[in-house]
């Protein structure tokens, strides 16, 4: 029984980091697209550039 245990602990404990990753991921993705349309509202190439990039990254890693 303590085998079992421990197994549906670990189990657990690596659902509820995959949940926790996959808030933090949308998280950011959704205030990348927000800093994105700021950038685009004031004509911020650069920046718009950069946030794109890194919004890619980020979708690519998920």
């Amino acid at each position: 029984m303590g085998k079992s245990n421990a197994t549906s602990d670990a189990l657990l404990s690596l659902f509820a980091e995959m949940v926790w990753d996959e808030a933090i991921r949308k998280y950011k993705e959704r205030h990348l697209y927000e800093e994105i349309d700021s950038a685009l509202a004031k004509g911020d190439q650069v920046s718009f550039l950069a946030l794109t990039n890194e919004l890619k990254s980020l979708q690519s890693q998920g």
